[in-house]
């Protein structure tokens, strides 16, 4: 986790992260999911990072490690983490990493960066949520 900050004054509030360097970013989007119940994943990749922040709302991301795409047992572990809008908190998904991504709150909405182009690398991996075992 990559942490941000605010700043309130008489004219307003800044958001702000200056510990996050933005340079390798090369593709920019955002993840609205239709409901809090739906939980979009399993999906990751060999070697794009990326980073997820909070816009609106609230997030449960989980992480799995990988170290060959052919070892992932469906007893594998599991990292959760919850991230809010707020502070400008970015939450790094580094390579050989698979996520889920499950919004927390009505109407929430995630900034996603990565460190590739669209089409750049084909390294995308996806498994359905139930093939692993939640803990």
């Amino acid at each position: 986790m990559i942490k941000g900050n605010k700043h309130t004054d008489k004219r307003g509030i800044i958001t702000y992260n200056n510990d996050f360097d933005a340079s390798k970013i090369k593709r920019i989007y955002t993840i609205e999911n239709h409901s809090t119940e739906f939980i979009r994943g399993w999906q990751g990749h060999q070697i794009e990072s990326r980073w997820f922040a909070a816009m609106k709302g609230k997030f449960r991301v989980g992480m799995i490690l990988f170290d060959a795409v052919n070892d992932l047992s469906p007893e594998v572990g599991m990292y959760w983490f919850e991230i809010e809008e707020g502070n400008l908190d970015y939450l790094y998904l580094p390579p050989k990493h698979l996520s889920c991504i499950q919004a927390l709150e009505p109407g929430s909405k995630l900034l996603v960066l990565s460190d590739y182009a669209l089409g750049e690398v084909q390294d995308e991996l996806r498994y359905p949520l139930e093939y692993f075992v939640r803990k």
